[in-house]
């Protein structure tokens, strides 16, 4: 039987490779936007223009559905330092200008930014979560099915360990006791926002599969 195709809406290639662990066993055959023959436009650097989590993840979801025709999921996730007010929250992405003429890596230096703002603060100041939410369209018009997940931790002083991406180094998981950078990715996928978001998604969707 072929499986049908499921669109995962992201040119991540951190959040691809986590992705396809994390969905392996699914009745569908994961495909991304590059495989569904969508190159990257120049209207998908407004996309994310809610000011939630959710509603990028909807407005990504729509956008690609659109375009594919294909069932859609979406997520939009990232980091809130509690004592930031919620910051980086959605500018998580984007949250420190890079500096061309350094050749700044994007994750460097929204690291460095956030370490920055928490020099010398004491422990209370820098606990944090992760959020990652969901959002599937079965077409581009459906009502969509949203998940969530979260964990909790705080900001390292420095970072620590060269796995995982984005502010993964800096991200000291309360639950594993070493930060997301140091951690094995079957255990990070264990604890992790997108590991939790997209196992609630497996688990609906396995209920609804096409031929179940």
């Amino acid at each position: 039987m072929v499986k049908p195709k499921l669109l995962i809406a992201t040119r991540s290639p951190g959040k691809r490779r986590e992705i396809e662990v994390l969905l392996a066993e699914l009745p569908y055959r994961l495909t991304f936007p590059e495989e569904a023959g969508l190159p990257e436009r120049p209207e998908e650097e407004g996309l994310e223009s809610a000011d939630t989590f959710q509603g990028n993840a909807i407005l990504k979801a729509r956008y690609f559905a659109r375009l594919s025709g294909l069932p859609t999921v979406a997520e939009d996730s990232g980091l809130e330092v509690f004592s930031l007010g919620g910051l980086p929250g959605v500018r998580s992405r984007r949250f420190a200008p890079v500096a061309p003429m350094r050749g700044d890596d994007q994750d460097e230096a929204n690291n460095r930014e956030l370490l920055r703002r928490l020099a010398g603060a004491p422990a209370h100041r820098r606990k944090a979560r992760y959020r990652c939410v969901v959002a599937y369209l079965e077409r581009p018009d459906s009502v969509p099915q949203i998940f969530e997940g979260s964990c909790y931790g705080s900001i390292a002083e420095a970072p620590r360990g060269a796995g995982g991406f984005g502010y993964d180094p800096i991200f000291f998981s309360d639950e594993l006791g070493m930060t997301f950078g140091e951690a094995p990715a079957e255990a990070k996928h264990r604890v992790s926002h997108r590991g939790r978001a997209f196992r609630a998604f497996a688990e609906w969707i396995l209920r609804h599969a096409v031929g179940s």
